[in-house]
């Protein structure tokens, strides 16, 4: 029997059957479990109850499901078939939810969910309960956003933990959460929430239609739903936003994004995305605009020195030795003298070795990748100086790089950066400053070309929009964060309406 034939079948009235085609399509798997029993005061009415070992929670069945059938002593003999499928679902099963089901689709999604099944022998109808396990890691402090000043916790691999760490924060019938079942294999469930009234209502439904398009076999990660909606243009800077926490999940909603969250990942992801919220941090919002203001400014002057400083160096040494100092050209030059190869090889070099440590500890045991990483860069970097095959300058010049790319607060961006770094340096390399700037010009080009769901990539800067300015590039006072991104939010752009009028009214 084929399994596509079974999962468009009706159930049979005769109960053997409905459990030989469960174990054909399961192919008897070991983690199915069917229990047969006889119920009634007579115990002449078959049932069968049916729930995947792992999946359900066999307290509740054993509490809420087996114990109320069997103890329950209803005449079967004097009743009709439906009649006791009506009484069990009335008074004996004691869980929260409970459904009919009326195909082998339904019965095996419910079973591979965590729900337990029972069928009745001479009913073409079973019914599905809530027995899902709740056995899940526990919510922890976020691995990849840490703050200083801010809540400790962080999404889950489960779906509906993190939709309730959501709804903690946002405590309003307006959180609208719409769930979609993607996957034709895994079957993963993908949840879309977005408050109601402040998102952009064509921004959802292009959402959603993105969201329906997606044929594939599988989704384990957020990645996959990632790849498959952010928009076509190929660029290496990501589109769709990503992040562990909730309160900046709720932060994001509140400006008017919306939110995917996948099942199996604690990754959740956020659209429109742009290059602001990359520079980002959740704490920015936690301590003083002064403060703030100033580690934003540094953020941006960072992704530059992370992008340029390598390149900037290759320029001038090689080509524009007249906008170097003359004492430290000395000594430049002093340094490079036994070093045999020109500077672009030589910061090729450094960087590839670089970008090999980082790789290398990251995939190394968590109490020693750390210890490799730095004591490796540390013995390598000096060594390399006393063969004579890079120079002290050069060093320098990629530690300052390498620390400034810590300083994002999104990953995915870093990324970007660390591989447009190598074409720059080609750049640099052949043409000079004049190269530099070609190559700077084309990327803002690209950049400003970018849309994510429609929304420009690099606004508010372009296009500018002088209202935003409040949250870009520095941030503004709290008091004076009163109106929500124009071109995301365009039909409820005012976040405290009393405010705004207190503001404008005139005093006395």
């Amino acid at each position: 029997m084929s399994h596509d034939f079974i999962q468009k079948g009706l159930l049979n009235t005769k109960l053997s059957k409905n459990i030989t085609t469960i174990k054909e399509a399961f192919g008897n798997s070991s983690d199915l479990i069917i229990r047969e029993t006889l119920i009634g005061k007579l115990k002449e009415q078959s049932i069968a109850i049916i729930h995947t070992d792992g999946l359900a929670d066999k307290t509740v069945i054993s509490d809420f499901i087996v114990e109320p059938l069997l103890s329950d002593l209803m005449e079967t003999s004097e009743t009709t078939i439906n009649e006791l499928n009506q009484h069990l679902k009335n008074y004996c099963l004691t869980v929260g939810h409970v459904n009919d089901i009326v195909d082998f689709t339904a019965l095996f999604s419910a079973i591979l969910n965590g729900d337990t099944v029972i069928l009745l022998d001479g009913l073409a109808k079973g019914i599905a309960t809530s027995t899902k396990s709740s056995k899940d890691r526990a919510v922890t402090e976020p691995s990849t956003e840490s703050v200083i000043r801010g809540p400790r916790e962080s999404f889950t691999e489960t779906l509906r933990t993190n939709t309730a760490l959501i709804r903690r924060k946002i405590k309003s019938p307006n959180l609208w959460i719409k769930s979609r079942v993607i996957g034709e294999v895994t079957q993963t469930d993908v949840a879309v929430m977005y408050i109601n009234g402040i998102a952009n209502e064509k921004i959802v439904q292009e959402v959603f239609e993105r969201l329906d398009r997606i044929d594939i076999d599988g989704i384990l990660e957020s990645g996959y739903i990632e790849a498959l909606i952010q928009d076509p243009k190929f660029s290496l800077f990501p589109t769709v936003y990503n992040s562990e926490r909730p309160d900046v999940i709720a932060g994001e909603l509140l400006e008017g994004k919306i939110a995917i969250l996948v099942d199996g990942t604690p990754f959740v992801l956020i659209v429109p995305a742009l290059f602001t919220s990359f520079m980002q941090s959740a704490e920015d919002y936690y301590q003083h605009s002064f403060i703030s203001s100033f580690i934003r400014i540094i953020r941006f002057l960072g992704i530059s020195l992370a992008l340029v400083a390598p390149s900037l160096y290759i320029s001038l040494t090689t080509f524009h030795h007249e906008m170097i100092p003359t004492s430290l050209l000395i000594n430049i030059y002093s340094q490079r003298e036994g070093v045999p190869f020109p500077a672009f090889v030589e910061a090729l070099i450094m960087e590839i070795a670089f970008e090999v440590l980082r790789e290398a500890g990251l995939r190394m045991p968590r109490m020693i990748g750390p210890a490799i990483s730095i004591v490796g860069t540390l013995i390598i970097g000096q060594a390399a100086v006393q063969a004579g095959i890079v120079s002290a300058s050069m060093v320098i010049i990629v530690a300052l790089t390498a620390i400034c790319s810590f300083l994002f607060p999104a990953y995915g961006l870093s990324n970007s950066i660390r591989i447009l770094r190598f074409p720059l340096m080609g750049l640099a390399a052949m043409f000079g400053l004049f190269g530099v700037f070609i190559g700077m010009m084309f990327l803002i080009m690209h950049l400003c070309s970018l849309r994510s769901f429609g929304v420009p990539y690099m606004s508010p800067f372009a296009p500018i929009i002088p209202k935003d300015q409040k949250d870009a590039l520095i941030v503004f006072p709290r008091r004076s964060l009163l109106t929500r991104p124009r071109l995301i939010s365009q039909t409820n752009n005012v976040r405290g309406h009393k405010q705004l009028q207190n503001k404008k009214r005139p005093a006395h």
